[in-house]
């Protein structure tokens, strides 16, 4: 899952950023609500965190032009401001969730991970295929019950890779979504990682649960496309 956290509050940003990277997230940071809101147009990201208080633009115009463009993209926003009318703004600009500075970042890690499972497929904590399962919440996966030691990336590949189960999903897609901005796109990071992925799965499982193919991308075949294991 790829965030979007847009804070100018320096020390505050950084706290945030390292937290949610260390929770398996690819996050980008902006400074500054020109940035912020650029980027986040223009950019795939599962969820915007969005400070109010913004330098160059506020956080409630970055907010409406986001909504403007994009009404399904999860945004959380922070504020020091207590007001209920400022809340109420903010909700009624299309604001999913609103958190009161100083927050624990517990608090925060908590409705991101709620606002998270409200996007995927009916709310599912569970997602599973065959023989595997990944909890959503605790970022585990599972074969036949017993947990398949996975990386923060392989981890990040597999749950978007379930989210769409059916679907081919291109190079490009997983380094949008799993991998942070700076990541250069000419990279054979995704390919390592993913090859590392089927590897172990089809140790685990007997057989390639993700399959590849060239020019379209990596598919973990839906129930309705599935063929007998190889």
């Amino acid at each position: 899952m790829r965030i979007l956290v847009v804070e100018d509050e320096k020390e505050l940003l950084e706290g945030i950023v390292e937290g949610l990277r260390l929770s398996g997230y690819a996050v980008d940071m902006a400074d500054n609500g020109i940035d912020g809101e650029e980027m986040a147009l223009i950019n795939g990201y599962d969820l915007v965190v969005l400070d109010i208080n913004l330098p160059g633009k506020d956080g409630f115009s970055v907010l409406r032009a986001i909504r403007k463009e994009n009404q399904a993209l999860n945004v959380l926003v922070l504020s020091a401001r207590s007001d209920v009318q400022d809340r109420v703004k903010g909700l009624d600009l299309g604001a999913n969730d609103y958190l009161i500075k100083p927050f624990h970042f517990a608090e925060l890690e908590a409705r991101v991970r709620s606002l998270l499972r409200r996007k995927q497929i009916q709310n599912a904590v569970l997602l599973k295929r065959r023989e595997l399962s990944f909890d959503t919440k605790t970022k585990t996966a599972y074969v036949k019950g017993n947990p398949l030691h996975l990386t923060g990336k392989e981890t990040g590949i597999l749950e978007y890779l379930l989210l769409n189960q059916g679907s081919y999903i291109s190079q490009e897609e997983l380094l949008e979504h799993v991998w942070d901005a700076d990541m250069n796109a000419f990279s054979n990071t995704v390919r390592v990682h993913v090859s590392s992925l089927r590897r172990k799965l089809k140790d685990a499982l007997g057989y390639s649960l993700i399959r590849n193919e060239i020019a379209k991308g990596y598919i973990i075949e839906g129930a309705e496309d599935e063929t007998k294991p190889t």
